[in-house]
């Protein structure tokens, strides 16, 4: 993988909260003789915060 930029939004509309995620990746590959496989694959966890203190 060359770069890969994360981008996270949240907002609301009305009673209800929106998170949104923008994955921006970009690979290469070569080779000179045989096959290549360039992977672009993201893995994406969302874990929820507990509000006590």
């Amino acid at each position: 993988m060359v770069r890969s930029n994360v981008k996270t939004l949240k907002y609301r509309v009305g009673k209800n909260k929106y998170l949104v995620i923008n994955i921006y990746q970009s690979s290469e590959a070569s080779t000179l003789q045989g096959n290549v496989l360039a992977s672009n694959a993201a893995t994406v966890q969302i874990f929820k915060k507990s509000n006590r203190r």
